[in-house]
């Protein structure tokens, strides 16, 4: 890891080097990926709301409508959790812009304003693919491919500073463990690793069950379903996605400052109490025949609380569901585990189908998990990383004397 880092309270290893325009470019950059995967999410509820859409594709759908209307390795330790997030805000910024998209386009008659929202889609693809020509390769990446002198060159542009032997030195023992390792996907599933796996299956899989994806797919269609018009469902999309991007932005500030277990936990509780109270006024409302209609003054509690409850999402589980399997998993089996973590992460958006409740009971069950089994990272480097395991009340088990003895720190806190 480039740049400082530090673990409990003395005795920490400190590597000489700072955050480079080298470092913010490549995570930038990096984090391209974002902007279409957030734009193909925010787009899509919007789109299946534009009556030119629905009348080419669904034209029974719209009859019924007017009826009834009638990544971590370059990141210093310091600020790790910080730059990964970047992901998460490229996501959020371009969630808002596909709200703002579909919120122009809506307007434009005839067929072309969902043509336009769609084939937008392009621009974050150009970025992304642009920003790709000048991302170079990791240091583990060099150094697995044989390559020293470059890696070290490599480091010395990432810290700013000629002084990189110590780091340089733990990576290359790092880079001789995992070349060791003949097959990820065996290796991942021994008991040794048995923290790390768990973690990358059981955040992505509590990260889908928020409801958090109901909002964002969905949220024009569920503000109309409540009973507000086209025009007020696509700008209540908007006012979420900005929302969404603003408390992503204090995730970024307050994750290496706090560390991942308070903002998972108070993220939890404030998710909960939101969706009960969505839950309990569309019960109310609602009822079981599903016929009713909320005043002013309730449409505006069910807006604040919906965004109430993606602002608590935007800072705790929807950047650190990336986060903490990219940061928590050795180098021998880190390939493995961000592939576990992506495709559980990816299995259950596609899955996902429920109501406030049913998700509101997932994140009792989530926050209960993170305040046991979920030590704290902030500011550990990778490569010291057993440590936390070892000295944790449950995975401590799991983590074998000799796996511990690497590295040279005096003080861990869980």
């Amino acid at each position: 890891m480039a740049g400082g880092a530090y673990v409990g309270g003395g005795g920490g290893r400190s590597y000489e080097g700072g955050v480079t325009i080298f470092v913010l470019f490549t995570c930038v950059a990096a984090a391209m990926g974002g902007l279409l995967f957030g734009y193909d999410l925010g787009i899509s509820g919007g789109v299946t709301l534009m009556e030119s859409f629905l009348s080419k594709f669904f034209p029974s759908v719209l009859h019924k409508m007017k009826n009834e209307t009638a990544i971590s390795e370059m990141a210093p330790t310091k600020i790790r959790g910080a730059l990964n997030i970047g992901f998460q805000m490229a996501i959020t910024i371009s969630i808002l812009v596909a709200g703002l998209v579909n919120f122009g386009t809506a307007k434009i008659k005839g067929r072309y304003g969902w043509i336009i929202s769609l084939a937008l889609v392009a621009v974050p693809s150009l970025m992304m693919s642009l920003a790709a020509i000048f991302l170079l390769d990791t240091l583990n990446s060099i150094l697995e491919r044989g390559n020293p002198d470059k890696a070290r060159k490599m480091l010395k542009k990432i810290c700013g500073t000629d002084n990189v032997d110590e780091e340089f030195q733990d990576l290359l023992d790092a880079t001789d463990a995992a070349q060791k390792v003949e097959n990820q996907w065996t290796d991942i599933t021994e008991a040794r690793y048995r923290p790390q796996l768990v973690i990358c299956i059981l955040l992505p899989f509590f990260q889908q069950l928020t409801w958090i994806n109901v909002i964002m797919f969905y949220a024009p269609v569920l503000f109309m379903t409540l009973g507000f018009g086209d025009e007020a469902s696509l700008m209540f999309a908007v006012i979420t996605g900005g929302v969404n991007m603003v408390a992503t932005f204090v995730s970024i500030l307050a994750v290496d400052k706090f560390g991942r277990r308070v903002l998972f936990l108070q993220g939890g509780v404030q998710m909960l109490l939101c969706q009960v109270t969505v839950g309990v006024m569309i019960g109310m409302k609602f009822g079981l025949s599903g016929v009713g209609s909320f005043t002013k003054t309730e449409a505006n509690w069910i807006l604040f609380s919906i965004c109430t409850y993606v602002a608590a999402f935007a800072w705790s589980w929807g950047p650190l569901g990336w986060l903490v399997p990219s940061e928590i998993c050795p180098l021998e089996i880190r390939s493995a585990g961000q592939a576990i973590n992506v495709s559980m992460n990816m299995l259950f958006t596609f899955i996902i189908v429920g109501l406030f409740f049913f998700f509101g009971g997932f994140v009792i069950i989530m926050t209960i998990f993170i305040a046991l089994f979920l030590p704290e990272t902030k500011n550990v480097p990778i490569e010291e990383m057993n440590r936390v395991w070892k000295a944790h009340w449950f995975w401590g088990k799991y983590i074998a004397d000799e796996a511990v003895n690497y590295g040279r720190q005096d003080k861990v806190v869980v």
